[in-house]
């Protein structure tokens, strides 16, 4: 069951004023024209009505009126018996605000009770299958901080999605194949190399066999190139800048030694990268699903790009955009005809080489999801860097025939961390740059899925260490789950048996200020889901919470007038609780009883 007050209540107000029109019109008051578009719209200031429509200022030029004496003639025609409302005024040059009566708020409390967890579900989507793919972070090192935010959006994406009546499908896509293993497998050989060295060996001995001590002693002796001063290439750790530099990449090489000793030096040095990445990536795809675990993030499916080189997905998406007429040829390499499609130039799909440039395997596994598994669409979470991407896939895809509608990406801005007042570059306990891990160890998990989808996606975040664990009402995640608990507490003395929602009467301001803002779930949930925006719910629950504080300082329940009155205010408790408990439900942010 679905319950959307403001959706039925906006219906409601077009009824009426079209009915109104109507009765105009057969009492020959105005003429029979066509009635134009006209919008219902929300007013800032409550005082203003609850709902504000400007049917009267775009019909007044068609029925040849005044606007204003066309919102006279609307309100006298209309019928409010039966509807949600109990007045309407004119105001300003033809608006029309309709006033809630009493019952809707009661109706609204009463409902919000009885559907409890599902209170806030819509069919918006109605069912169509949508697959969320998010962090899909290269499995060759350890999960930044961009991972993290694009984690808690991309999940908490799919839940507003699921909630909306969609089927939302969490994806993580391991790039197992092309340039960034090849990288990966140079990293680890060389590190590898440099422990069977005699330097490397001598460290070993110092450090007496501590994992953690080598990879910090050999991590600390890296020399790379820098823009001012050019590298020792032969110093004992040398390493081009063309390798990954993170003290992973020692681990692993040790882990590597340890198993297999100094024989493997001896060995060609392909069978040794094909031995060593065989070795860590597995572990670097478990180290990754059990970080995305702890951050509350399970995904359905992980799907491996090397599938789509061996099923040989790749050679026919080649074969397809040459049968199709798109592609050319010019310098050896095999091109795509990307401006005759609306792109901005035209780019390469097959090297020289005969090797295939990344975006292939991309248009295939895109395919996969589009054609092969037959998602209606598939949305892509993305770092801030993929702008040109977005817009080269949908070309690609118009090219394999289909809709590039059905491809749509949200794009995350950069993570900033700050302490004190300063960008934060560097992990306080290791030195090194702070993974999704690192962070964990220092921010609650509840407060970092809530601070990541603290901004819109589209703004660059700031994400201040300090105020993500300070326990005050600074902190927007602490703010909020007080207000959960707080009302926790009031049910707990006042026991549920004194609840009224049958007859409950809500009459103050800050009681109905509260349920409108109850009442705008279902809607803010259709708003999130269409726009891609999860930052909608932290700052409706922040709002939410602000505007409950005020209810319960200004409407007592305890020492309420009479019987009924606290009945009402604690069921309009209890469906405060319902909806902070579903919208962080929705955040995977936890509610606690009691703090």
């Amino acid at each position: 069951m679905y319950y959307n007050a403001v959706k039925d209540a906006k219906s409601e107000i077009k009824e009426i004023i079209i009915n109104a029109l109507g009765r105009l019109v057969a009492e020959e008051k105005i003429p029979a024209e066509p009635i134009p578009a006209f919008q219902i719209t929300t007013p800032q200031d409550s005082a203003h009505g609850d709902f504000s429509a400007n049917a009267a200022l775009v019909c007044a030029k068609a029925l040849k009126t005044n606007p204003r004496t066309l919102a006279a003639q609307i309100i006298e025609a209309s019928v409010l018996d039966g509807t949600s409302f109990d007045k309407i005024e004119a105001a300003g040059p033809g608006f029309l605000n309709f006033f809630f009566g009493k019952n809707w708020f009661s109706g609204v409390v009463k409902n919000v009770l009885q559907l409890g967890s599902d209170y806030g579900k819509t069919d918006l989507g109605v069912g169509k299958r949508v697959l969320v793919e998010f962090v899909s972070a290269n499995p060759t090192g350890p999960m930044h901080i961009g991972n993290a935010r694009g984690g808690a959006i991309g999940d908490c994406l799919a839940s507003i999605l699921e909630e909306a009546g969609y089927k939302a499908d969490r994806e993580f896509y391991i790039n197992d194949a092309g340039n960034q293993v090849a990288k990966f497998g140079k990293s680890l050989d060389l590190r590898f190399m440099q422990l069977c060295s005699e330097e490397g060996q001598k460290i070993i001995s110092e450090c007496r066999n501590d994992l953690e001590k080598i990879c910090d002693t050999i991590y600390a002796k890296t020399v790379v190139d820098t823009e001012d001063k050019p590298a020792d290439k032969n110093a004992p750790f040398y390493m081009p800048d063309d390798v990954y530099l993170g003290a992973d990449i020692i681990e692993h090489a040790k882990n590597f030694y340890d198993i297999n000793g100094k024989d493997f030096a001896n060995k060609p040095e392909d069978e040794r990268k094909k031995a060593l990445v065989e070795y860590a990536l597995p572990i670097n795809e478990a180290r990754l699903e059990t970080d995305l675990l702890k951050y509350r993030i399970k995904y359905d499916n992980w799907f491996k790009e090397s599938t789509l080189h061996e099923s040989g997905a790749v050679n026919g998406v080649i074969e397809t955009l040459k049968r199709n007429g798109h592609t050319y040829e010019k310098d050896g390499a095999l091109w795509l005809k990307a401006t005759e499609l609306g792109g901005e130039q035209d780019f390469v799909l097959v090297r020289s080489n005969g090797f295939p440039t990344y975006i292939v395997p991309d248009i295939a596994y895109h395919y996969n999801k589009l054609v092969t598994r037959g998602y209606d669409r598939a949305i892509d979470v993305l770092g801030a860097d993929h702008h040109g991407y977005v817009k080269r896939m949908r070309v690609c895809l118009k090219a394999m025939g289909i809709d590039e509608r059905r491809l749509d990406a949200v794009i995350c801005q950069m993570v900033m961390l700050v302490r004190d007042g300063v960008q934060v570059k560097l992990s306080k306990r290791s030195g090194k740059a702070i993974t999704l891990a690192t962070l964990l160890d220092e921010v609650p998990i509840d407060n970092a899925r809530f601070f990541f989808n603290l901004r819109d996606t589209n703004s660059q975040l700031d994400f201040d260490l300090d105020l993500a664990v300070e326990e005050s009402s600074k902190n927007p995640v602490f703010y909020v789950q007080y207000a959960h608990a707080r009302i926790c507490r009031v049910l707990e003395k006042m026991s549920d048996s004194g609840i009224n929602a049958e007859n409950a009467l809500y009459t103050e301001e800050a009681e109905c200020a509260l349920i409108r803002k109850i009442a705008a779930l279902p809607e803010l949930i259709n708003e999130a889901a269409a726009e891609y925006s999860p930052f909608k719910l932290t700052k409706y629950i922040y709002e939410l919470a602000q505007i409950y504080h005020k209810f319960y300082d200004s409407c007592p329940i305890k020492d309420a007038p009479d019987e009924n009155v606290k009945g009402s205010r604690l069921a309009l408790c209890k469906a405060a609780k319902t909806v902070i408990a579903n919208v962080l439900a929705l955040l995977k942010v936890d509610a606690p009883e009691k703090m």
